[in-house]
């Protein structure tokens, strides 16, 4: 199974986005698919922060409706599972967090790992290169394969 990063929900929301094309096509064919796939639940809150940011999008940022709409379109899709920690995370997030270098926003990535990891996720669909710092998530950069 695969986990979908928020940038790339992000980018299949905002039409505005030069990715939207392909990230749009990625999260339609997930949806419509019969494989089930993952988001991980901080990714679903950053999203949401993300699309209805006011400074991001300098005042075109997409209302809570429209981002909240767009959200429970994806999760609604039969294939679509939503992750979150398990029990005995904590020590699972350990092995992430206690790494040089994960700080400050890195934690974030390191809790999305985690999650990832304790569910057996098979990839990571993300352009995010801090994720990099976590060898045990195997990562995906759809826009290369595109």
């Amino acid at each position: 199974m695969i986990a979908v990063d928020t940038n790339i929900l992000v980018y299949a929301h905002r039409r505005d986005s030069r990715e939207h094309a392909v990230a749009a096509s990625l999260l339609r064919a997930l949806a419509e698919g019969e494989t089930p796939w993952a988001i991980p639940w901080p990714c679903c809150y950053e999203f949401l922060s993300v699309a209805t940011n006011r400074r991001l999008w300098e005042g075109n940022q997409s209302s809570p409706d429209q981002a909240w709409e767009q959200l429970a379109s994806w999760t609604a899709s039969p294939s679509a599972r939503v992750i979150g920690e398990t029990d005995g995370f904590l020590e699972t997030l350990e092995r992430f967090v206690r790494r040089p270098r994960v700080m400050g926003g890195v934690v974030h990535d390191a809790r999305v790992a985690a999650i990832c990891v304790a569910h057996g996720m098979e990839a990571l669909l993300t352009r995010d290169r801090d994720f990099s710092l976590f060898p045990e998530l195997r990562t995906r950069d759809p826009f290369q394969e595109a």
